[in-house]
């Protein structure tokens, strides 16, 4: 993964995520996000996954664990920038009928 940025708009932390996400990365990428999330209690997270060029299923999984910290100290969560592959897994996976997914073409999915 070539990278992890973050920015905070009216309370709201986005984490842009680049590169390629795989095993070796998600538990680093996990920490520091969760590590962020948790010292600043967000009024939002959004994990903007436009920028990945491969993800595995450790990838389903941070988006999974994601969701379920937020969910579990209040904070909405919104997952940007899915592409068709993305969103394929995503479905497969029951996620689309409980996080909030912006995709890149095709607008909100709830």
């Amino acid at each position: 993964m070539d990278g992890l940025t973050f920015s905070e708009k009216n309370g709201t932390l986005t984490a842009y995520l680049s590169g390629e996400l795989d095993h070796c990365l998600a538990a680093a990428v996990r920490a520091k996000i969760d590590e962020r999330v948790q010292e600043r209690i967000p009024a939002g997270l959004v994990l903007d996954i436009s920028r990945i060029t491969f993800m595995d299923s450790s990838g389903l999984g941070l988006i999974m664990g994601r969701y379920a910290l937020c969910k579990r100290i209040g904070v909405p969560f919104r997952l940007k920038g899915a592409d068709e592959r993305a969103m394929k897994i995503l479905d497969m996976a029951g996620l689309c009928s409980v996080i909030t997914a912006e995709t890149q073409t095709k607008g909100s999915i709830k």
